[in-house]
């Protein structure tokens, strides 16, 4: 990571990539706002990292799957004029099926994985673009790309990808970067809030969480707007957006051996 960062938001900072993303800006001595529902575990990070680093971390609880709440995030970043890195990493792995989905799931998935990006990236925009200096990271996933991913969650997944790839168009004038990072399996805690057997996936399928953001945060010094961490999740990206490959990963994943092994569970 060679550009350094003078403050960064990241949600979804208490686990997984989230707090991954917090210690390596943090390492690097950029300044944090950390972003999740759980306060105590924002604290507990927020704590460690000023001990450990000596930089300016504030916690700031919020629920993304309340529009209230979205919204409420966005007055705060207009009100950060230093903020130069946007990390929009909340987000959840749906478990039900959209027709079975009786707790509105679906409509928290959009909220989360759509409506939070859009309004907190547009609040961070002006600022940046004052400046002609920012990035912004959507974590997409390889999901985006998946025929046998959930409904909701490679469709959601995949509007990422095409906001940050338009985006990053329409800032083509601008010093702001876009990027909409891809991962594929990622130890993290995700999977297993997911319900997904982690057993059940061949282990050298998993990128460690470290890596996966090491790769991001340097991606930010390039042109690529899609990043697709790690060769094998590259390969699988590409076979199935590929049209001579693409019929043949709609077929394996009508498999009930391959759904299984994709963690296609689903609450009853």
């Amino acid at each position: 990571m060679k550009m350094v960062y003078r403050k960064a938001l990241i949600t979804g900072a208490s686990a997984g990539l989230g707090e991954e993303y917090a210690r390596q800006l943090a390492a690097a001595g950029t300044d944090l706002i950390l972003v999740a529902r759980r306060k105590e575990r924002l604290e507990k990070l927020a704590a460690e990292l000023r001990e450990k680093f000596g930089i300016a971390v504030e916690v700031f609880p919020t629920d993304l799957s309340r529009e209230e709440e979205v919204y409420r995030l966005a007055d705060k970043i207009r009100q950060t004029e230093d903020l130069e890195l946007l990390i929009n990493n909340a987000g959840f792995g749906g478990r039900s099926k959209l027709y079975r989905d009786q707790t509105q799931e679906a409509e928290q998935m959009v909220r989360v994985h759509i409506t939070a990006p859009v309004v907190l990236t547009r609040a961070a925009l002006p600022a940046m673009m004052k400046r002609n200096r920012g990035a912004v990271i959507n974590l997409a996933s390889v999901a985006a790309f998946s025929p046998f991913s959930g409904a909701m969650y490679s469709s959601t997944k995949a509007f990422l990808v095409m906001f940050s790839e338009n985006l990053q168009n329409e800032l083509l004038e601008t010093g702001i970067k876009i990027q909409a990072l891809c991962p594929g399996l990622t130890h993290t805690e995700f999977h297993q809030v997911a319900g997904i057997n982690k057993e059940a996936i061949p282990g050298l399928l998993w990128m460690k969480a470290d890596r996966v953001v090491r790769i991001s945060l340097k991606a930010l010094n390039g042109k690529k707007v899609i990043v697709v961490p790690g060769c094998r999740n590259r390969i699988i990206a590409f076979l199935m957006r590929c049209p001579w490959t693409f019929s043949l990963m709609r077929w394996l994943a009508r498999l009930g051996k391959i759904r299984k092994m994709a963690g296609m569970k689903e609450k009853q």
